[in-house]
């Protein structure tokens, strides 16, 4: 018997993420002036390419018009049905949960969602735990657990939902205050549960905040270890993050803890940058090298949070010059460290075998893939 599977896109997810503004909730427009872009839709459409043709013929979708999903949709399946019209081009999020209403009044047996937690907010405030839901990654932070880790994971993942090949888990719905966000201050908190379509590998982790004499210890070797390396004369690129913020207490400068700043020679260079204001930056310079630290269990370096270093940016500083660093305990919470840029060939750049600097002098090496 064929599923029914509801699709919904927000078209304004992650538009803030590349151009600094660690979110797009109350600050669309600014994105836009800022030069930012739609992200969505591109990532629909990596979902939908991903496809095993044969599932189309096993599923009939249910989707909304114009850009909530049918626009993308109708580029690879006439197995659709419109069912929700929003009355008017600027969807919000009443749309996502009126169309999501719509669909579980048709039966629907799982909700596909492209977004970030907002969305992933809304979505779940309709469909609570009564049908599945699982989301292709958009966002800027996506610290929900009922996300695949990547466009093409997701379109695996429901694949084997419509075929009958998951398992179901509870997944947590996680937002934050996108306004203390900005003020770099951190508010993460726990929203719902909904259930989600599980394949290991390819549904990612909840955020996790690890706090302990043993962890702070581990940051201040670390931090100890790259201020010396970093006395190199390269332009340094901090991404986010409490462990890289650690290395900025050490050298005695003031750290955007949820954003990227850039560092020369122990001095502060610029802070909270933006894609286009990094790209000016490094344009003339031969050394550059970006300093991440995956984002909790999830295992993200690129790809959440910290969209600014984006691939164009990775590409020119070098998938070389990239150093990951991560205290032990995180590494252990950890089994798989995941690329999203949005490019292939930097992902696949970026995949392999890696050392994770994990102490003073000490790495691990743990396997980066992006699926």
């Amino acid at each position: 018997m064929k599923k029914t599977i509801g699709f919904v896109l927000n078209p304004v997810a992650g538009v803030g993420g590349r151009v600094g503004l660690k979110g797009s909730d109350g600050v669309v427009e600014e994105a836009f002036r800022r030069g930012g872009r739609e992200v969505s839709p591109g990532r629909a459409e990596e979902f939908f390419s991903a496809f095993n043709p044969e599932v189309f013929n096993e599923a009939l979708f249910l989707t909304c018009s114009g850009k909530m999903g049918e626009e993308v949709i109708k580029k690879f399946t006439e197995n659709y049905g419109v069912v929700y019209f929003p009355a008017d081009d600027k969807t919000t999020s009443l749309d996502t949960k009126n169309a999501c209403e719509n669909f579980l009044s048709r039966n629907c047996d799982l909700i596909l969602f492209c977004g970030g937690d907002g969305t992933a907010r809304d979505v779940s405030s309709a469909a609570g735990v009564k049908v599945p839901v699982l989301g292709i990654p958009s966002g800027v932070k996506m610290y929900s657990s009922c996300f695949a880790v990547t466009p093409e994971a997701a379109a695996k993942v429901a694949g084997d939902f419509i075929f009958g090949k998951t398992s179901l888990k509870d997944a947590e719905i996680l937002d934050i205050d996108e306004g203390e966000y900005r003020m770099d201050r951190m508010s993460v908190k726990f929203f719902s549960h909904v259930k989600t379509p599980y394949v290991s590998g390819y549904v990612q982790g909840a955020k996790a905040v690890f706090l302990s004499q043993d962890e702070e210890r581990a940051k201040e070797e670390i931090a100890g270890f790259c201020v010396e390396f970093m006395r190199d004369s390269s332009l340094y690129l901090l991404g986010p993050g409490t462990t890289t913020k650690k290395i900025f207490e050490l050298l005695g400068l003031e750290k955007t803890l949820l954003g990227v700043d850039a560092v020369k020679d122990g001095k502060l260079v610029a802070k909270d940058l933006n894609e286009k204001q990094i790209l000016n930056l490094i344009k003339e310079r031969d050394k550059v090298k970006i300093i991440v630290s995956p984002l909790g269990r999830q295992g993200f370096i690129f790809g959440r949070g910290n969209q600014q270093l984006s691939d164009k940016v990775i590409e020119k500083a070098g998938v070389n010059n990239v150093i990951i660093i991560a205290t032990p305990h995180k590494l252990l919470e950890t089994d798989l460290l995941f690329v999203d840029t949005g490019n292939s060939k930097i992902n696949k750049m970026l995949s392999g075998r890696r050392q994770v600097v994990c102490g003073y002098m000490i790495a691990q090496l743990k396997d980066v893939v992006s699926i």
